[in-house]
Formats: structure tokens, C-alpha cells, sequence
């Protein structure tokens, strides 16, 4: 008898579809959040060690803990089959174990997913027959964990997705094995294109309410944007960090569930390491912890009094950003930011409060640092052109 302890996510329930289809009725499929794992493992350790049965343990997309690890190795050294398959940088060290097979990238620099490893290791021992619904299959999945789907704009990866959340995982795994097993090529029905094109409408409303509620603040010298949300946390986390490139990563809290999903667009920031220091991990762009102590102490309870970020004005015609005979901005605390072109092509940043005046390279680099150590926003055309009055009445006088 095959165990597999997968993760309940997309790429977790991918696994377990390809178990179905590889072993059938011989497989026992537990999908586990982050934190059930370590149970769950120990309770099928406590029972190996009582009856020394033959079964093979199969773990994706999830890691342990070393207590239950140092376990799990003691029960290989006596005989037992395990095996871990992960994708995740924080899972490296497993590869120090006979039983352990993590892999960040493919050798030609192709992003792994723990669904497109498993399938590659059922392939090569010949317990699943490669066809082009299940490949097809397999490289969605793959795309939209590694949100490469993103980059090659691949909704149809997107959109298995958005269908995975609208059914429960019973229904979702039984849909995908029947079809995977039927199709030549996998795809949607139509009666699910329709809910599909109905749930893409409510993200976009759901994204734009979850805007003017985000939060921005300063945690271990990192600008993070703090935001509640239960649902649709990558589609949100990733329209948030682009219209906020200033800020490192978005921070979305669920707090029915304790959670924490941590969420960026930038190459040079790891939230993976964000996630690690609260007790979760999870990749370098898309990441997740609970809610523990710390975590609620810096990301709810000291940010609680701060006021959202207000959007940016969006139907401007006179204060363009980029325009270089000035952009106004303003912040909450009333403080206003003029950015205007000089003649040696750079960038000044003049503030009416304190009377600064700062220079930057470029407009980008300008907005940049109002942005983010001022939480500056585009002001509307009114208040710009009575801006521009008020100063050429005071330089009247």
C-alpha cells in the first residue's frame, strides 16, 4: 500500500492525482496545510513502529520537522520506504538523506514544481504512462506555482487554478483523474468556462476593495504592504507589488485562519526567508507562515492604528506622472511633494513642509522614495492646479 502526504494547494493536490492515476485503489491520499504535516507523520511513524509493515511513504510539496526527519531516517536504516519530494529552497538539506529528492530548478534553469518532479520519478520506475492530457496537465500546474504563468501569460494555468478553488478537493481530484484518464488533450468544459468567466469578474472586484485597504509600513528594514484577505492571495499579492514596485513584499493576513501569506515581485527579495523566521517557508516569490506571536505582534498589532495607503489618482489629465514640469503628490499627514525635471535632466523632490529639496537620476527613482518613506500618493488634477496658484501667488508677493 502507497501513503502520499501532499499539500493542499494546486501543486499538492497535483501530486495526489498523479498517485491516483499511477497506483488506483493501492494509494492513500492525506492533503495537509504546513502545520498538520509533523502530526500526521508521526502518527503513521508511531504505527510503522508498532506493526513493521511493508507500505511506502510518500511525501510532496511539504517538509518536516528534524525530530520527525531524524525519525524517518531511523525507520529507512530499519527497513522502511520513504521517499520526499520537494521543490522548495528550504528543503535542501533533505537531500542529505538516501530517502530525500528536492529540486529547486531543472538543469536548464526551468523552475521545478513538486507535481512536475513527482511525475518525473513515476515516469522514470514506469508507474505511469506519459500521455499528452496528463503532461499538459502537469506543466499548468507547474506554471502556476511557479507563477511562470505570469510571465508567459498562461491563463488557462491561471484559471485551473481559480477552478481548483471553487470545488472541494474530493471534487476537484475525482474531475481531474476521470478527465486525465478520458481526454487526449486536457482542457475545460464548457460549463466550467462559464464559471470561470463569472470568477474572473468577482477577483477583479474582490482585488479592487483590497486596494484602498492596504497598509504600509517599515518591518526588519523591509517595506512591506500589510492587507486582510481570504481569498485569491496570489492574484491579489501580485496586482499589489506591481502598482507598489516601492514596497519589498506584500504581507496578506487571514485571520480566521492564522495565517500569514507573504507575496513579491522583485528578483533581489526571498520571502521564503520572511516566511522562515515565523516558522513557515514556501518559495522565493510566494511564501507562507502562521500567525504566531511575533508575527501577530508586527504585522497586526503595531500597524493596527496606521491609516491605508490612498491609491493613486487614476483619471488625471493635467498631473501626468513623468511630466517634467512637475508632479504632485501628497500623504495623509498633508505633506506635499513636488517632483520637476532640472535642466541637466535630473529629478528634484521639493516638500512644503520642512522646505527640502532632493535630487535623483531619474522621475522613477523620485517617486520611489516618496513612495516609500512618505506613502506619497498622485493627487487629483484639482488639487494640483490649486497647488500650482498657491505658488504663483506666493512668488507674487
Amino acid at each position: 500500500m502507497y501513503h502520499l502526504f501532499t499539500h493542499n494547494d494546486l501543486d499538492g493536490v497535483g501530486c495526489g492525482i498523479l498517485a491516483k492515476l499511477a497506483f488506483g485503489e493501492q494509494v492513500n491520499v492525506r492533503y495537509n496545510s504546513i502545520s498538520s504535516l509533523d502530526h500526521q507523520v508521526g502518527q503513521y511513524i508511531e504505527k510503522y513502529n508498532e506493526q513493521q509493515n511493508s507500505d511506502y511513504l510518500i511525501i510532496t510539496d511539504l517538509s518536516t520537522n528534524e525530530e520527525i526527519a531524524q525519525k524517518l531516517n531511523e525507520m529507512v536504516s530499519k527497513g522502511a520506504k520513504v521517499l520526499l519530494i520537494d521543490h522548495h529552497k528550504t528543503a535542501l538539506h533533505f537531500n542529505d538523506y538516501s530517502w530525500g529528492m528536492v529540486k529547486v530548478e531543472y538543469e536548464h534553469g526551468k523552475l521545478a514544481s513538486a507535481t512536475s518532479l513527482l511525475y518525473d520519478y513515476l515516469k522514470q520506475h514506469q508507474f505511469i504512462e506519459e500521455t499528452k492530457s496528463v503532461s499538459e496537465f502537469v506543466e499548468l500546474v507547474r506554471q502556476y506555482d511557479t507563477w511562470e504563468w505570469d510571465v508567459n501569460n498562461n491563463q488557462k494555468a491561471k484559471r485551473l487554478n481559480d477552478l481548483f478553488y471553487m470545488v472541494s478537493i474530493d471534487e476537484f481530484e475525482e474531475k481531474m483523474v476521470m478527465r486525465l484518464q478520458e481526454q487526449e488533450h486536457f482542457g475545460f468544459d464548457e460549463f466550467e468556462q462559464k464559471l470561470l468567466d463569472m470568477e474572473e469578474e468577482k477577483i477583479e472586484r474582490y482585488i479592487r476593495k483590497k486596494k484602498r485597504e492596504l497598509i504600509q509600513t517599515f518591518i526588519n528594514d523591509q517595506c512591506v504592504g500589510i492587507v486582510h484577505a481570504e481569498s485569491y492571495h496570489s492574484e491579489l499579492g501580485n496586482e499589489l507589488g506591481k502598482e507598489n514596485s516601492h514596497i519589498d513584499y506584500i504581507a496578506i493576513l487571514n485571520m480566521g485562519a492564522k495565517k500569514i501569506s507573504y507575496r513579491t515581485v522583485h528578483d533581489h527579495i526571498d520571502v521564503s526567508r520572511v516566511a522562515e523566521q515565523y516558522g513557515g517557508g514556501g518559495h522565493a516569490k510566494a511564501s507562507g507562515s502562521t500567525m504566531n506571536k511575533e508575527a501577530y505582534s508586527l504585522f497586526v498589532e503595531k500597524v493596527f492604528p496606521l491609516e491605508s495607503v490612498r491609491m493613486d489618482a487614476f483619471k488625471n489629465k493635467f498631473n501626468i506622472k513623468g511630466s517634467p514640469k512637475g508632479v504632485l503628490y501628497d500623504n495623509r499627514g498633508g505633506e506635499r511633494f513636488f517632483i520637476s525635471q532640472l535642466e541637466n535632466g535630473s529629478w528634484q523632490v521639493e516638500t512644503d513642509r520642512h522646505g527640502t529639496v532632493n535630487t535623483f537620476k531619474s522621475f522613477a527613482e523620485a517617486e520611489y522614495d516618496i513612495k516609500r518613506n512618505h506613502t506619497a500618493s498622485l493627487v487629483r488634477d484639482e488639487l494640483f492646479i490649486d497647488y500650482l496658484l498657491e505658488v504663483k501667488q506666493r512668488s507674487k508677493c
